[in-house]
């Protein structure tokens, strides 16, 4: 079974959701997504596969969201400005198979298992 985290490890809920993972045994690849943006492309399966919008998975607390007027924009205008600017890209996302599941909270992803 192969199992990825769009990880950052410089977030709480992303760190408890890759420990998560690893204390049922589980060795994800990690993808330091900040440094490795996913693609237009990539994040539109991603949202596919949760079953979510872009609007519903962007991080409105950044200074990125304000500066690129993102409080009206259509999802189209969201997911260039998520490819183009990934911290806007809410995290953990975990991948297993072809389903995903947002870590918030981390326990979510033990559906996925």
């Amino acid at each position: 079974m192969k199992v990825e985290i769009w990880h950052n490890p410089r977030c709480s809920k992303s760190r408890q959701t890759l420990a998560l993972l690893q204390d049922r045994g589980i060795t994800p690849e990690v993808r330091l997504y900040l440094e490795n943006p996913p693609t237009q492309d990539e994040l539109q399966t991603a949202l596919q596969m949760l079953g979510l919008t872009p609007s519903q998975v962007l991080r409105r607390g950044e200074p990125e969201f304000k500066s690129l007027n993102l409080k009206t924009a259509d999802d189209a205008t969201i997911l260039a400005a998520m490819a183009e600017h990934p911290k806007l890209i809410e995290r953990p996302v975990v991948f297993v198979g072809a389903k995903a599941a947002l870590g918030r909270p981390p326990e979510n992803v033990l559906a996925l298992l």
